[in-house]
């Protein structure tokens, strides 16, 4: 179903899974008595806050010919979401991401995919026309952590960046589903000199460089001469932003978080509808700060609410918040 906005495509490729969420926080898995469903990975959560702010969207990648991947797809379409770049694999399994809720709302997780269909991408199954379309081409990191999907995700970044198109990097830091700690951290910063924009959090500016999140300096060791910009998120507190010719932070909403899965892909839908509108955003601090503060408002609205997917937020939800704690 293509969507019929007007609002330049955004792409958004990787992985599409399911998280099973414990109906109660704060218990262990082994604990944990009942689960809800709920659609998730991070590329396809921003994919539907794109499309639930307004833009224009499409989702690339692989799920299982299975019940769950038929219902991913479906979850997809109901946003809007442009899902002709969904493919099924006969064989493997759509993923699953068991997830536990600690009392704050943080996350743990245990993922099930040895291996699942998002993995088995292959380069010849990539919708190149639709890549080609965007104008802004979104990836993460778990697509580059085995083959053949990490040839597929190369072309297709390779590709986009022959386009002309504007490449954005959101690593997304998984741990568990990585060989070693120093593999996540060479795979992540492998294809990091690509990227036009990258989104980090605080927690994977610690893990990335081993050092302080909080010092610029840390910060900008992850700085490249490609790079348009480069976002730090700081939770509640806000983000970071630093450009070529300028820095600053934004703060945050305080709200009362149930459940932070989806809030980094909220914010990075935010944003990403932002700089596709105008791509003179890196270089207008006044509009970059603007479409930050309503990516934070859209950030904190998500962890209100549990599962990624259901609790994105819409423009007016956002704009109240902005409003209701403007100064």
């Amino acid at each position: 179903m293509p969507v019929t906005s007007s609002s330049p495509l955004i792409v958004s490729f990787g992985e599409m899974l399911i998280d099973f969420v414990p109906d109660v926080a704060g218990v262990s898995l082994a604990e944990s008595t009942g689960f809800l469903k709920a659609p998730g990975g991070a590329p396809a959560n921003v994919a539907c806050a794109i499309t639930r702010l307004g833009g224009s969207s499409a989702f690339i990648g692989k799920v299982g010919d299975d019940e769950f991947g038929r219902m991913l797809e479906d979850i997809l379409k109901q946003n809007g979401v442009n899902s002709e770049g969904v493919c099924f694999d006969k064989e493997a399994r759509t993923a699953l991401a068991f997830v536990t809720l600690k009392t704050n709302g943080e996350r743990e997780f245990m993922f099930y995919r040895n291996p699942s269909a998002d993995m088995l991408l292959k380069e010849s199954e990539l919708n190149m026309g639709l890549i080609k379309n965007a104008k802004i081409f979104h990836y993460g990191s778990i697509s580059l952590i085995s083959e053949p999907c990490r040839s597929a995700h190369m072309a297709a970044m390779k590709a986009a960046k022959n386009a002309g198109i504007l490449l954005s990097y959101d690593p997304n830091v998984r741990l568990p589903l990585w060989p070693s700690p120093e593999a996540a951290r060479d795979g992540i910063k492998s294809i990091w000199s690509y990227a036009d924009f990258v989104k980090v959090s605080d927690d994977e500016v610690a893990f990335l460089t081993n050092g302080d999140p909080q010092k610029e300096d840390v910060v900008l060791s992850l700085w490249g001469n490609n790079l348009k910009l480069l976002l730090v998120t700081d939770g509640e507190k806000g983000c970071r932003y630093f450009t070529k010719n300028f820095k600053g932070k934004v703060e945050g909403f305080s709200v009362k978080a149930v459940d932070t899965t989806g809030a980094g892909d909220a914010f990075v839908g935010a944003f990403l509808v932002a700089m596709a509108k105008d791509p003179n955003i890196f270089s207008d601090e006044g509009k970059l700060k603007e479409a930050l503060v309503f990516a934070n408002a859209c950030g904190a609205i998500c962890t209100t609410q549990k599962g990624a997917i259901p609790a994105l937020p819409t423009t007016a939800q956002a704009m109240e918040l902005v409003k209701s704690k403007a100064k």
